[in-house]
């Protein structure tokens, strides 16, 4: 068996389907892009590998394919295929959070932070906002939830971040999204800032580093109770 033909045989016990052309072996990783493996050695196992849209032909003058790799293996060649699906299923993602596609989404108006655009953020209660950040985890597309409180000039530290987890599951994520938009008020408020000072003003939670038993005046590490 040729190289390709390995290649092929390959994703097809993964599932994932392909055909072949001559000396290209080409992948469809969604209906609008494909990958294109191309053996460039009769010899030795060699593949250019290429990012193509799928639907216009090689012998059009639109047609444009990018080398994005080259593999020597059937097992590199397998990961490349498995890495842009992936990165795909993080792009539907985000856009479907930003076109709020589903009915929990419908009350929230996402947007793409202007830093990193692997987050999208969306404003709630008086002053706070959910991020969704979604990326790869170990090869699996996970997103992570954080609620924001924020500060009174915008700081970043000067924020309250409450942690709401990490998720590999869509429709959990929707439901988590959904959640903290019902209780963004309540969460807003009970993150304000809780002590004061008379030289410096509130005092974030942040800055307590654990929780504050006013009776006892000691400050408790919260990750003590994680060791379980």
């Amino acid at each position: 068996m040729s190289f390709l033909e390995d290649i092929a045989a390959a994703l097809d016990d993964a599932g994932i389907e392909s055909r072949a052309h001559d000396c290209t072996l080409f992948v469809p990783i969604t209906s609008e892009v494909e990958i294109h493996f191309v053996d460039i050695d009769p010899d030795f196992p060699a593949a250019n590998v290429y990012i193509a849209a799928a639907d216009v032909d090689e012998e059009d003058e639109d047609f444009e394919a990018v080398l994005v790799a080259v593999v020597f293996s059937v097992d590199d060649a397998v990961a490349t295929v498995d890495e842009h699906i992936a990165t795909d299923q993080v792009v539907t993602i985000l856009r479907d959070v930003l076109d709020g596609t589903d009915d929990r989404l419908a009350d929230l108006d996402f947007f793409q932070d202007e830093d990193d655009a692997h987050t999208v953020r969306a404003e709630v209660a008086v002053n706070s906002e959910i991020h969704v950040c979604v990326d790869l985890e170990e090869g699996v597309p996970t997103a992570t939830v954080d609620f924001m409180a924020l500060g009174d000039d915008d700081e970043a530290w000067d924020d309250e971040i409450l942690s709401l987890g990490s998720f590999t599951d869509y429709d959990r994520l929707l439901d988590v999204i959904s959640l903290a938009a019902e209780h963004a008020e309540e969460w807003e408020e009970q993150l304000a800032p809780i002590d004061e000072d008379a030289s410096t003003g509130p005092v974030p939670r942040s800055a307590l580093g654990g929780l504050y038993d006013t009776d006892e005046e000691e400050y408790f590490d919260l990750d003590e109770d994680d060791e379980d």
